[in-house]
């Protein structure tokens, strides 16, 4: 495993321009993911743990009742780096993901995480 190296801001501003849900606060990537309730909210927070451990990376979560927010930061370097970027990466593939219009899936009737 290569050592951990901080991003520079170039790099995390690349991320923020790809990826625009995501803000850089306090040192932090941060996304809150909105949902329509205390279930969805608690199978977000297992697909999130669930990301992290497989790649071995693991975010800070507040939970609350119809809400998620999740904080990354490599805490071995306090800064920034491609492992935060990657888990964020992960996470915003996985839990946005529905099924496309021509699907055999119907898909969630309500506003899904978002």
């Amino acid at each position: 495993m290569t050592e951990d190296q901080a991003l520079t801001e170039e790099q995390i501003q690349e991320f923020l321009n790809t990826y625009s849900a995501w803000e850089l606060r306090d040192g932090w990537l941060r996304r809150k993911f909105g949902t329509p309730g205390w279930s969805h909210t608690l199978m977000l927070v297992n697909t999130i743990g669930y990301l992290a451990e497989a790649g071995n990376h693991h975010p800070d979560l507040n939970v609350g009742y119809a809400a998620v927010t999740v904080k990354l930061q490599t805490h071995k370097v306090r800064a920034i780096t491609a492992k935060d970027t990657s888990l964020a990466q992960k996470i915003e593939e996985t839990v946005l993901w529905q099924p496309a219009e021509d699907s055999a899936l119907d898909g969630f009737p309500k506003k899904w995480v978002h």
